[in-house]
């Protein structure tokens, strides 16, 4: 079957379905989710039951990045900074050094193993050199996980930020290969202008969607996310555009984006986390469409012997390494190491030596299909086992709550009170957004001049008037009363 205009969206919603379903399936089967989004991709393929013709590395690449940008800004927004502020330091030298003692240590060895040259040993590796967001949020995040400590904000910041950089490696490789030549200044130079840009055009954006967001006046509500799509959009092409790494500047844009008062958040956010499952979807579903199984089959043996010395090998080194300089105990760091989790991430970058034309990029990227399968299968079907081995698991009913879980899910409101707001109150003249509740706890109503009014974010208080007030614990309720009077 070929794809055309006239059949797209009906078999775009069939795989949306059939992939949903699978889903529900996994959750039950204890396999990870984006597992059967790809095996629904592949099932519908050329080479399987659906005998859909799709090889188009372009179309797939741009899918990929689009679908990265929601699914990174998802990720960056539900991101409580209080959480992740202790282990900013660790995570982000596993997000760096990490990524690059992988890539070395894992082209190396391909180096040893194959014909490839050291730069395709080492362009292989650079692909393959970060964790997959899109994996790691769905398995940390899952109903029948939690852990114990800062265990899963370090993972989950790492997995977020670390893609820059094996972006960057894939790029220099790539182009060292086409021109010939060595590594340079110019190499260096590239990677601390594409991070440093990336970074303060992250925090720009940040600041920028907040006003925007803030001030702007909307009739609907339902505008603010799309308005937060659009700005989240402008910062990956706007930060490509000056050369900065887009994808830093997304996931930095939506930490400080997450971590601030903002008018409908919680539509927003809930916005945002359907969207990245939709993307995931896509994702994994296009990816699965790209490749041909049986052009996997002949390099079996190589992947095996290179993804099992990346998870065993590779990925462990290089963590227990990057963690020399922090106190933490043998047993986290084991977890933070089998934890090394390739998704989609290393399958999109795979398809940039597909656009330039390089050699042996079908070898490359069916290599690296085969080492992301692995990975997702192995390590994230056994995370689950490995918590409970090394005692780092926690029970379901006393897994850590941040923001995002409350503002995610309905909370059951417990706690009631009626409060009119006297005169010399600080609250006065400020927004409901300005007052900075804890997020289990809001204003349902306010009773002004006999007359009642469904508050806003940007509803103004005013001496006098009679608020309505829900929260989910008497605590809570009277650490908001105390702020109002």
């Amino acid at each position: 079957m070929t794809l055309s205009t006239e059949n797209i969206l009906l078999i775009g919603s069939v795989l949306l379905f059939i992939s949903i379903l699978a889903g529900k399936t996994s959750f039950r089967l204890g396999i990870p989710t984006l597992i059967l989004f790809l095996v629904v991709g592949m099932l519908a393929g050329s080479e399987g039951i659906g005998r859909i013709s799709f090889d188009n590395p372009g179309v797939a690449q741009f899918i990929g990045v689009f679908a990265l940008c929601f699914i990174l800004f998802s990720g960056g927004f539900e991101t409580d900074w209080v959480t992740v502020k202790p282990v900013f330091g660790k995570a982000l030298t596993l997000s760096i050094f990490g990524v690059l003692l992988t890539a070395g240590i894992l082209g190396l060895f391909v180096w040893w193993i194959t014909d490839f040259t050291l730069y395709e040993a080492l362009l292989l590796g650079s692909i393959v050199s970060s964790t997959d967001a899109a994996a790691v949020f769905s398995i940390l995040r899952s109903k029948n996980l939690a852990l114990k400590g800062h265990i899963r904000p370090t993972l989950e910041f790492e997995s977020g930020s670390n893609d820059p950089m094996a972006y960057i490696l894939t790029i220099v490789f790539i182009g060292l290969i086409q021109s010939g030549e060595g590594i340079n200044a110019s190499v260096v130079f590239m990677f601390f202008k594409q991070m440093i840009i990336g970074g303060i055009s992250g925090f720009l954006f940040g600041i920028a969607g907040k006003r925007i967001n803030n001030r702007i006046k909307l009739d609907y509500e339902g505008l603010h996310p799309v308005l937060i799509i659009s700005i989240m959009l402008m910062t990956y092409s706007i930060t490509t555009a000056i050369s900065g790494n887009g994808f830093l500047a997304v996931y930095l844009a939506a930490l400080y984006l997450g971590n601030s008062e903002l008018l409908h958040k919680r539509t927003i956010m809930m916005v945002f986390d359907g969207m990245a499952w939709l993307m995931q979807i896509i994702l994994f579903v296009t990816l699965g469409l790209l490749v041909f199984p049986s052009r996997i089959i002949p390099f079996i043996g190589v992947g095996m012997l290179i993804s099992g010395f990346l998870i065993l090998v590779a990925r462990p080194v290089s963590v227990f390494l990057c963690l020399i300089p922090f106190r933490i105990q043998m047993r986290v760091k084991t977890f933070y190491a089998w934890v090394g989790l390739r998704g989609a991430v290393p399958i999109v970058f795979a398809t940039f030596p597909l656009m330039a034309g390089l050699e042996k990029a079908d070898m490359i990227f069916n290599i690296v299909f085969f080492i992301s399968l692995t990975s997702v299968l192995i390590q994230g079907t056994s995370i689950p086992w490995v918590a409970r081995l090394l005692h780092l698991a926690l029970p379901a009913k006393v897994k850590p709550v941040t923001p995002a879980d409350v503002l995610l899910s309905e909370p059951i409101n417990s706690a009631m009170a009626e409060l009119v707001i006297p005169a010399h109150s600080e609250s006065v003249g400020l927004k409901i957004v300005e007052l900075k509740f804890p997020p289990n706890a809001r204003i349902a109503l306010i009773k002004r001049d006999d007359k009642y009014i469904i508050p806003e974010g940007e509803t103004e208080i005013h001496s006098g008037d009679k608020l309505f007030l829900i929260a989910t614990t008497k605590d809570i309720l009277s650490q908001v009363t105390s702020r109002l009077e």
